[in-house]
């Protein structure tokens, strides 16, 4: 049996908290639907475990354990924070967290209903997230380049991706974006991963922001595409006004990017209508709605 065919279980992570953090073991333990590369448990009522599972190596896992009690408190929205780290073991050859616990509901199985709070509370994130970064910050190795470097990305998920009578206009967006100017600021902190299944709602709003594992230092536009990606049609430019600190080549840039995470969403939902692996069927729609946003503009 090999390291990815181990099945984790709650009675495995029960067993490994015993041998390395007995205090936690009698804590009510229950699955966390999703997840590809980390698979997560909820460990009582305000703490989870994450599991490594499909990801090659630990270094998300080790990069969120260095980084996040850096950066968590002064983030505005809850994040979780590594609060004991698991280590290989005979039972459990990879690594694995315990963390604590963001409450709330994936948007990717939610809802924005207050637009404008939702706008203002996630540029109020990045503002707070976006700061420069340490010399030993880490370095994106695969995404958060400038858009021409991410053709090859760009055109396998827009090949891949019926898009009918949008695909002109989505190619002209990713066009200007590999046009714009590039980031000439100093690198800062980005998440790296803003889509629907990484941020929380309640109340009709975000209330956390969650799987720190790609984040890196360097031009924040990536980041600055979750203005439509995650958030409701015709608040793009609230948020934009909120943030504040984008200009127009960042918002070439991100407006580029966030077409290219929408074609992704919607591959993943093609993916998942089609029972491959690590397809999510309800992605789809999620993906095209943003599509729609992208297309609309700021």
């Amino acid at each position: 049996m090999t390291d990815t065919e181990i099945e984790i279980t709650a009675d495995l992570v029960r067993n490994l908290l015993q041998e390395q953090h007995p205090d936690l073991a009698g804590l009510a333990i229950r699955e966390v639907a999703g997840g590809w590369g980390n698979q997560m448990w909820r460990l009582g009522d305000e703490l989870a475990v994450r599991m490594q599972r499909m990801d090659p190596t630990p270094e998300l896992q080790l990069k969120e354990r260095r980084w996040l009690p850096v950066l968590a408190p002064r983030l505005p929205l809850p994040v979780p924070v590594p609060v004991r780290f698991g280590e290989p073991s005979d039972r459990f050859p990879k690594h694995w967290t315990v963390m604590t616990w963001v409450p709330g509901e994936p948007l990717d199985h939610g809802s924005i209903s207050r637009g404008v709070h939702a706008a203002d509370t996630l540029a109020d994130f990045l503002r707070a997230l976006h700061v420069e970064a340490p010399a030993e910050a880490p370095i994106a190795k695969d995404r958060g380049a400038h858009p021409r470097n991410c053709t090859g990305g760009f055109d396998h998920f827009f090949h891949a991706v019926a898009l009918d009578d949008l695909a002109d206009d989505v190619r002209a967006v990713w066009e200007d974006a590999v046009a714009a100017p590039e980031w000439e600021g100093p690198p800062l902190w980005v998440h790296g991963d803003l889509h629907p299944a990484n941020v929380v709602v309640s109340d009709g709003t975000l209330s956390g922001i969650v799987d720190f594992g790609d984040m890196f230092a360097g031009d924040p536009a990536l980041d600055l595409a979750a203005a439509w990606v995650l958030l409701p049609a015709g608040t793009a430019s609230r948020f934009f006004d909120t943030y504040a600190r984008a200009d127009e080549a960042a918002i070439r840039r991100a407006r580029g990017l966030a077409a290219m995470k929408s074609l992704f969403l919607m591959l993943m939902g093609q993916n998942g209508d089609r029972g491959l692996p690590g397809g999510k069927p309800n992605w789809g729609p999620v993906g095209r709605a943003a599509l729609d946003r992208v297309l609309k503009g700021v």
